[in-house]
């Protein structure tokens, strides 16, 4: 629909490093989607956290679950507005490359640990894992992605003007990411897909945990509507029947009001090029206001019911001590870091330890302290 304002991979800025192999069947978004897929990172979020301990149960979301969702509901969006699909899906699958153990429980121990030392957070940490850490090719380190993908993985929750984190910050000086222009529609797309993903399997994944049920989310305004209007069509529908389409009833809510919010966006704004997405003070892809006042009492319902649900609170302060005292060990007896982790003498070593810990997954992190300290 809006072809002007799609980030094109014929125009696109390239790669930081120049590469000699070529490969014209696929674009260069294309090839940035297979090479976050085929990662060691991406492979990883398979046990890493998303809000409950994936050892506790084959069906709650881990990370790696919760970034395919983003990137279908990310994918399906710019399919409507006609954008660029692939890029699209690469900053969707991308965006939680950085989450360390235990999701933002982890992310919380390891930015205390690093307190003194540059700090920790994940969006930071998922631009050092594809510019540095990942190791895929004899000439540079990282997957080399396109000066797109980075821009839209970087900003895809918005500017970055101030307190600029650690990576971002250093890489940026050599490789211009406009920190404070907007990101491409594509990247938009996938942080509201992040949204939406989130403000509905988390529900899900709730129930599931025996922390929330339907007459709960009666409670919820946005909810009840849809679940008053199902029990309307389906007289004798089961709960968990009922909570698989009231979640997927909600999904294409939310999508309908951004395709048509984001439209009016284009349009009142006059937005015509990509230059104008850049200047716009606001991300133009957008929840109407009733919708943005809907997800935010989600968000306000599942911090109340879930994510500060006193069953918690005991395993968020068991996890949180895992990864600080596998820290201070790592510090105290850094030679115990594997050898290809220690030849690395450009770092301090604080960050070394950073680096290793956040990379590691649920299990092997609980594993890794049980064998130091029992």
């Amino acid at each position: 629909m809006f072809d002007q304002l799609a980030a094109n991979s014929r125009n696109s800025k390239g790669r930081f490093y120049q590469e000699l192999d070529s490969d014209n069947s696929r674009s260069p978004y294309e090839r940035d989607r297979s090479r976050v897929i085929h990662s060691s990172s991406f492979r990883k979020l398979k046990h890493k956290t998303q809000v409950f301990i994936e050892s506790e149960s084959d069906y709650y979301r881990t990370r790696l679950t919760h970034s395919l969702e983003v990137a279908q509901i990310s994918r399906s969006l710019c399919r409507l507005f006609n954008l660029d699909e692939d890029l699209g899906e690469t900053v969707a699958l991308a965006h939680d490359l950085g989450h360390p153990p235990f999701g933002h429980n982890g992310e919380k121990a390891l930015n205390i640990s690093m307190e003194k030392h540059g700090g920790f957070n994940h969006n930071d940490q998922t631009l050092r894992v594809i510019t540095e850490i990942e190791k895929r090719h004899p000439n540079f380190n990282g997957l080399n992605l396109t000066w797109e993908s980075l821009e839209g993985i970087v900003k895809h929750n918005g500017l970055i003007k101030q307190n600029i984190p650690f990576h971002i910050k250093a890489y940026n000086k050599k490789h211009n990411l406009l920190l404070s222009h907007q990101p491409h529609l594509e990247s938009q797309i996938a942080a509201i897909s992040d949204d939406i993903a989130y403000n509905n399997h988390d529900v899900e994944d709730a129930i599931r945990a025996g922390l929330l049920n339907i007459s709960q989310l009666k409670e919820n305004h946005f909810f009840n509507e849809i679940i008053y209007n199902l029990k309307g069509k389906y007289k004798d529908i089961n709960d968990k029947l009922l909570m698989f389409q009231v979640l997927r009833n909600s999904m294409s809510l939310m999508i309908s009001d951004i395709y048509d919010q984001t439209i009016k966006n284009i349009k009142i704004n006059n937005h015509n090029s990509i230059e104008d997405i850049q200047k716009n003070q606001y991300f133009v892809v957008s929840f109407s206001k009733d919708m943005k006042k809907n997800c935010d009492t989600i968000k306000c319902f599942l911090f109340d019911n879930v994510y500060n649900h006193k069953s918690l609170k005991l395993k968020r302060q068991n996890v949180e001590n895992i990864i600080i005292k596998l820290f201070k060990y790592f510090y105290i007896n850094s030679t115990k870091l594997p050898l290809d982790w220690r030849a690395n003498k450009d770092l301090p070593i604080e960050r070394i330890i950073c680096d290793y810990i956040s990379g590691m997954t649920d299990r092997y992190a609980s594993r890794l302290y049980k064998n130091i300290y029992d």
